[in-house]
C-alpha cells in the first residue's frame, strides 16, 4: 500500500511539475519577474529566505522557484533563521494547492498558476 501510495505522489508530482514548467517559461516570456522569497515561521514572524521566485497563493505560504522548484513557505521557528534568514530546500509539487487546508485557498494548481499569469498582466 505503501509503495502505490508513493507512486501516486510522484506521478502527480511529475504532473504538476509541467504545468509549473509551463508556467515558468511563460513568466519568463511575458516579462514577469521573479521576486526574492520569504517565509514565515510556525511562531508567525517573517524571514528572509535564499530563494527567489513567484507566489502562488494569495497567503503566500507556496511558491514556484525561479528554476520551476516548488516551495512550501511555512518554516520551523528559530532565532538563527530570524537573524540570518532560511535556507529553502525544494517540495514535491501537487496538482491541488492547499489540500485539506481550511483557509479558503485551496484549488488546482493549473487555476493559481493562471491567476497568477492574469494579475501580473
Amino acid at each position: 500500500m505503501a509503495a502505490m501510495a508513493e507512486g501516486a505522489k510522484r506521478g502527480e508530482a511529475q504532473a504538476a511539475q509541467v504545468l509549473i514548467d509551463g508556467f515558468v517559461a511563460t513568466a519568463r516570456e511575458r516579462g514577469i519577474a521573479p521576486e526574492p522569497l520569504v517565509a514565515t515561521q510556525l511562531d508567525g514572524r517573517r524571514v528572509r529566505t535564499d530563494k527567489v521566485g513567484w507566489y502562488v497563493n494569495n497567503k503566500k505560504s507556496v511558491a514556484v522557484g525561479e528554476s520551476g522548484e516548488w516551495f512550501v513557505l511555512t518554516v520551523p521557528s528559530s532565532t538563527w533563521g530570524r537573524l540570518r534568514g532560511v535556507k529553502l530546500e525544494p517540495s514535491l509539487p501537487e496538482l491541488v494547492v492547499g489540500r485539506g487546508g481550511r483557509d479558503g485557498e485551496s484549488g488546482d494548481l493549473a487555476d493559481f498558476l493562471q491567476r497568477m499569469l492574469e494579475r501580473a498582466t
